[in-house]
């Protein structure tokens, strides 16, 4: 790695991640510790300090699950109920002082990373990530948007069942309440499946590849979930490709094909004809390289 480095953070509902990033989005020394229920940010905080291990860093860049502030600075994740408007910003900045630090939506982060170093080859996209929580980010005209505060694109509470389960953000019937892991496996198990207590999506998706047909339903559930907010978000946005990446994702077509379907059944306006669903390119990488996407030099925006 040579060049400008910059550290990277991506904090979600599952786990926290570090890792340094040069300027072609290529990264090495890669920490990841699990999120915990309370006292986050001293597990930030290790993160931060095991990930530099003494490197000197041009800037960070921080990845959020959502809601976040940008102007402001702050972190109110859904999935990490321990934060509201925690001043995440301001708190990795007192451990990494006189360099530049960036927060974003992970979701956000994950688009940009992908636009410039992944899947994403197009000027206009909406990046996904389906893990505990389900966000997403926004690229326009080749460029990152955030909109207002920060979380233009975060399309996991788009409404996808007006009358399905309440969801955590106060809304009722969202793409999270159906395709979020932690739901996907619930109602798996409200349905009949038998599984262990520990069952998370990634066992719900072997047991889906193996035949088990409530598993199946369950991804073939979220898979439209996912769908509808992709062919809603690029409706009102015009776009032509949408990114989906994230724990969830990493279960490849089982979560894609449906997820396609619905597009396919859905996109009918002329502008939408072109609309593609692609797998991310960078994995459990997207949202860290975006995070370092923030504060690298900038680069022409991609054609």
């Amino acid at each position: 790695m040579t060049g400008e480095v910059v550290l990277a953070l991506d904090v979600g509902g599952t786990k926290i991640a570090g890792a340094l990033v040069d300027g072609a989005g290529a990264t090495r020394r890669f920490v990841r510790r699990s999120t915990p229920a309370v006292d986050v940010w001293p597990v930030v905080a290790e993160v931060v300090e095991e990930t530099l291990d003494g490197t000197s860093v041009s800037g960070v860049g921080i990845a959020c699950a959502g809601p976040v502030d940008t102007t402001a600075g702050t972190a109110s994740p859904i999935n990490v109920t321990a934060w509201q408007r925690f001043p995440l910003r301001d708190q990795v900045r007192a451990l990494v002082p006189d360099v530049p630090v960036e927060l974003a939506g992970d979701g956000a982060c994950m688009a940009l990373g992908e636009h410039r170093f992944g899947a994403g080859d197009s000027r206009f996209l909406l990046g996904l990530v389906v893990s505990t929580g389900v966000g997403g980010g926004l690229v326009l005209d080749g460029r990152p948007y955030g909109g207002r505060t920060g979380n233009a694109g975060h399309v996991g509470h788009v409404v996808v069942e007006p009358d399905g389960e309440p969801c955590a953000c106060g809304g009722r019937g969202c793409v999270e309440t159906v395709a979020g892991g932690p739901r996907m496996v619930d109602w798996a198990r409200r349905k009949g499946w038998q599984a262990p207590e520990n069952a998370d999506a990634a066992l719900l998706a072997a047991a889906a590849l193996a035949g088990e047909e409530l598993p199946k339903a369950a991804f073939d559930r979220a898979g439209r979930a996912v769908g509808l907010a992709i062919v809603a978000t690029a409706a009102v946005c015009d776009l032509d490709l949408a990114v989906v990446g994230g724990g969830v994702a990493q279960a490849g077509d089982l979560l894609l094909d449906p997820v396609r379907a619905a597009v396919a059944d859905h996109a009918g306006l002329s502008y939408l004809d072109s609309l593609r669903v692609a797998p991310a390119r960078l994995g459990n990488r997207a949202g860290l390289v975006g995070a370092a996407a923030l504060v690298l030099s900038a680069a022409p925006p991609r054609a």
